[in-house]
């Protein structure tokens, strides 16, 4: 991986390119082509220039004139032929922009679902999508400019020779300092500073997102202060790195702006100093005019070059951004997949343990649920429950043991089928920015009005679409239109339905719902789970009492096992939680005069 990312950054964008490579060779050709061009009107202008001056009294009309088109011609040739060259970058660029977001959606679409749980949406939108815009940048107007840059310099320094060594010397002398002074602002500190900058870019981007998406909760609890001193402090930490990196540049830049803009107080000592030796005074007029002309063009080859490292440096972080996102460890599917021919979910000595950790999650756990049956999983927070859901759908491959379904290891199902046989209600739920009828038939797109209104019966759907305007048709997040949480839920049950997937899976599907919408989803999950195989994690346990098995999870492990009545007589952990539940249920708020009058009458 390190070899690849020491690759040139053109050569990392090539895959990229699809059937267009060639246009960013042409492109760099082209321009190239176009630095010739623009050269050739100094060269032209200087030779007009000395024939007026060397003899004044017999020019040539016709050949000054002839001087003068040829120069109008080349400088709107360079023009023309500079203006295609941005034309083929930009096509190479808008190109190499798809490829790396097709590339990068496609390898997306196909990363285990667990990958979702370590990268959030906006973290990876803005990788593939910033990132592919960041490249587009370089690519369109910084390489082309690359060119120029190499082609430009070495014509002018063998012209430079040419028309007088002595003059040639002295206009080089702070281009020479200059380019010592841009090596020295272009270093490898300056490298670790870019990394620095859009690290702590990116932080501070995090940070304000964070800050704002919670001011709701921050005000509730009364902590403004204290969650703003996150976000404040990484506005200092960007602030302070970016002024001490300026003043850093502060002498250096001020040097570099000044030697550049030097070279007529170089070449007037020059001229002088030849014109005393007995020169020809309008020869070195003429000499000395034309490199007045072409100093300012290494000045902007400098800038040029400064500015296309920079990029460069830009655009390998972009891309090393995105390889990094997509060398995520993907699963590996076999050919010949196998066929579901029942609906059951087992687990047999089922071992995980997450990246980085050395705890087990999931420690040699065992367990069938027959096609069918509703088992819960309760226990306390962190002990797995989530994971052995996730690892149902297979958000990962298991270390050890096998997670069956219908008999058959995940690994050799197909992803397809897999997912057309299982779905999912989540605490956290997901609709998409559009209408509820899109989001209702995203697991079933062919879904008839029947189904559809059958669903929003069944899910207790029916008051929220009744009390939209346009119904079906509202777009959520459009002219205000949001729906709470326990809404949101039931929306979410409704496509869950729609989709009728055989195996349901449901992950403290009411946590966040108010006693009113816990009660409708409740019944909307009665009605989703009835006749399916359904495996449901519950923090409130009066939901579990009716279900045929409970599987109390500890530190990674099945701590008791047996129906609501069984656990209860065993008196064990599930005995102590329902006790505990009760007691929180049974909690009233009562008044400080009630409390006083019972401390009275008692």
């Amino acid at each position: 991986m390190q070899k690849e990312k020491k690759k040139f950054v053109l050569k990392r964008f090539t895959p990229y390119m699809g059937s267009k490579k060639a246009l960013l060779p042409l492109s760099l050709v082209l321009t190239g082509i176009s630095a010739v061009l623009n050269i050739l009107p100094f060269v032209l202008v200087w030779y007009i220039i000395r024939d007026i001056l060397s003899a004044p009294q017999s020019i040539d009309v016709s050949n000054v004139s002839f001087y003068a088109w040829l120069a109008f011609a080349s400088a709107i040739g360079g023009i023309i032929v500079y203006f295609c060259g941005l034309l083929s970058s930009h096509l190479a660029a808008f190109r190499v922009e798809i490829g790396m977001q097709k590339v990068g959606m496609k390898k997306i679409l196909s990363m285990p679902l667990g990958f979702f749980d370590k990268h959030s949406s906006g973290k990876i939108r803005k990788i593939v999508n910033d990132g592919a815009a960041t490249t587009h940048t370089f690519l369109a107007h910084q390489l082309p400019d690359m060119a120029g840059s190499i082609v430009t310099p070495i014509i002018l320094i063998a012209l430079i020779f040419i028309v007088d060594w002595r003059m040639g010397l002295a206009s080089l002398l702070p281009i020479i300092l200059g380019f010592i002074t841009m090596r020295f602002m272009v270093s490898s500190e300056g490298k670790k500073f870019q990394k620095k900058y859009y690290d702590s870019l990116e932080e501070m981007s995090s940070e304000s997102v964070e800050y704002i998406r919670g001011i709701p909760v921050v005000k509730t609890f009364g902590q403004s202060i204290f969650s703003f001193k996150r976000f404040y402090n990484s506005i200092i930490k960007y602030k302070d790195m970016v002024y001490a990196y300026t003043i850093l540049w502060q002498r250096p830049m001020s040097f570099y702006t000044t030697i550049m803009q030097a070279a007529a107080f170089f070449l007037i000592p020059m001229a002088i100093f030849l014109i005393g030796r007995g020169e020809n005074l309008p020869l070195v007029f003429a000499d000395f005019i034309f490199y007045i002309l072409i100093s300012p063009i290494f000045t902007m080859i400098l800038m040029k070059s400064m500015y296309f490292q920079q990029n460069t440096l830009i655009a390998e972080q972009a891309i090393d951004r995105l390889d990094n996102l997509l060398d995520y460890p993907g699963m590996g599917y076999i050919e010949n997949t196998k066929n579901i021919k029942n609906h059951s979910l087992e687990f047999k000595d089922v071992v995980f343990s997450y990246e980085g950790s050395s705890k087990r999650a999931i420690d040699k756990i065992s367990f069938k649920l027959n096609e069918g049956e509703t088992i819960a999983l309760v226990g306390a927070s962190g002990g797995g429950k989530t994971t052995i859901a996730r690892l149902s759908a297979r958000f990962w491959d298991v270390d050890e043991g096998e997670v069956l379904v219908g008999g058959i290891n995940v690994k050799d199902i197909s992803k397809e089928e897999l997912m057309d046989n299982i779905s999912f209600v989540f605490q956290n739920t997901k609709l998409f920015k559009g209408s509820l009828r899109e989001n209702i038939v995203f697991g079933k797109e062919n879904a008839e009005e029947e189904e559809i209104n059958k669903a929003i019966d069944f899910s207790q759907s029916r008051e929220i679409i009744e009390g939209l305007q346009d119904g079906l048709d509202t777009v959520i997040g459009s002219k205000g239109t949001y729906l709470s949480g326990g809404e949101q839920q039931r929306i979410v049950l409704a496509r869950a339905i729609v989709k009728n997937a055989p195996i349901v899976l449901l992950d403290e599907a009411t946590a966040f719902a108010d006693p009113e919408n816990e009660h409708l989803i409740q019944k909307a999950l009665k009605e989703l789970s009835r006749g399916k195989t359904t495996l449901m994690i519950a923090h409130r346990l009066t939901s579990v009492q009716d279900v045929d098995r409970i599987l109390v999870i500890e530190s990674g492990k099945i701590a008791e096992t047996g129906t609501h009545e069984e656990l209860l007589n065993k008196g064990g952990i599930y005995k102590r939680m329902w006790d505990e539940y009760q007691k929180s249920v049974a909690w009233k708020i009562v008044s400080k005069d009630t409390v006083n009058k019972g401390g009275q009458n008692a």
